[in-house]
């Protein structure tokens, strides 16, 4: 059976079909280079978060640009990184049950990879996956730094669980995975910078106390799009997980960056939709709804036409609001700026990569559903 695919390379965008994932590569690439920009002279390395974009291709254009390697989140993610060529990835995640660790380790035969722990039972569980295996598998302690997600307490709780990884005979204690998620989306710069002061006087705290037990920690990992120049000056941190930079939706244009020295990045990200009803002047209704945009960071924002509001989803259907400047008509293609870039990637195979008002590329979101 053949799929329909919405777009051929060279098709100008106007004959793209909707719904589509656009990706504007003028943007893209120079959000590349702003972070690039932004790091230079720096004594730290960019590790992007690769669940932004779930796709070999990009994560291999960060690593050409210098990325030491990429994050994702599960097993599944980093499995489809690896058939893709990339050769580094962290899971930033604990993996627990014995057919993802059986896989975790398995993996390790092909890649470097290594995936957080921040209990004792799964680190013995780790062990003896490594070691049936034939691998030595690396693995990070994950301190909670605020978040209050998974990681446990800085400090002794930290030193005792690294303790137990140095002392696995197929595991190695590669360090501290820190990253403060609840800070990225703190509107005010000063309400981020303050979190990130406290997260790394948290891991500062814990750093000196494996230092004093005689535990190398080369390796302190973290930071996001909304506060990763704040890490990049801590001088605690070595990696910066930063991801949503590449794509910056319209959640992350919401924070003030005035003064943080964090480029303004630019949206590069866009859902491609069709104007499929025009009901009155005041409202229209798109082919993009819940299947097409996640909402949980908020609806989707309405790209380069005055005076519409995109302003409620369901399944197939996105109501606009217009004014008297919207001019739309029936048939109309239209970009929207997705509320959150992670899950909104995860609706669509690939992406149309567009330059110059040409699709110039169909990349594949290898990692797309990765739900294991």
């Amino acid at each position: 059976m053949s799929f329909y695919r919405p777009a051929e390379i060279g098709m100008p965008l106007s004959e793209v079909d909707t719904p589509a994932l656009i990706l504007d590569l003028g943007a893209f690439e120079r959000n590349l280079d702003r972070m690039d920009a932004s790091l230079a002279g720096k004594q730290i390395k960019i590790r992007p978060h690769a669940k932004s974009h779930k796709c070999p291709e990009i994560a291999l254009a960060q690593m050409k640009r210098g990325a030491v390697g990429v994050c994702c989140q599960k097993v599944s993610e980093a499995e489809a990184l690896v058939a893709g060529g990339v050769p580094d990835v962290l899971i930033a995640n604990e993996v627990v049950g014995a057919a993802k660790v059986k896989r975790l380790a398995a993996l390790a035969k092909r890649a470097r990879v290594a995936a957080c722990a921040d209990d004792a039972g799964n680190i013995a569980a780790l062990d003896g996956a490594a070691r049936a295996a034939g691998v030595k598998l690396d693995v990070l302690v994950e301190v909670n730094v605020g978040a209050n997600r998974c990681g446990v307490e800085p400090g002794e709780p930290v030193v005792k669980l690294a303790q137990a990884i140095a002392s696995s005979k197929n595991l190695r204690f590669a360090g501290l995975q820190a990253y403060q998620g609840a800070a990225q989306h703190l509107r005010k710069v000063e309400e981020r910078r303050a979190a990130i002061e406290n997260a790394c006087a948290s891991v500062r705290k814990t750093t000196d106390l494996l230092a004093k037990a005689g535990i190398a920690c080369e390796k302190v990992t973290g930071a996001g799009t909304g506060t990763y120049l704040f890490e990049a000056a801590s001088g605690i941190y070595h990696e910066l997980q930063a991801g949503s930079y590449i794509f910056m939706d319209a959640d992350y244009a919401k924070n003030d960056w005035t003064e943080s020295g964090i480029p303004r990045f630019e949206h590069s990200l866009f859902v491609w939709a069709t104007v499929m009803s025009k009901p009155s002047a005041a409202h229209a209704v798109v082919d993009a709804g819940l299947k097409a945009s996640s909402v949980d960071s908020g609806m989707p924002r309405v790209a380069e036409v005055e005076g519409a509001e995109y302003t409620k989803a369901s399944d197939e259907h996105g109501v606009l609001k217009l004014d008297s400047r919207a001019r739309l008509a029936l048939g109309d293609k239209l970009k929207l700026i997705p509320g959150h870039c992670d899950p909104t990637v995860n609706l669509y195979d690939h992406y149309v990569c567009v330059r110059d008002g040409r699709v110039e590329a169909l990349w594949p979101i290898s990692a797309r559903g990765a739900v294991l």
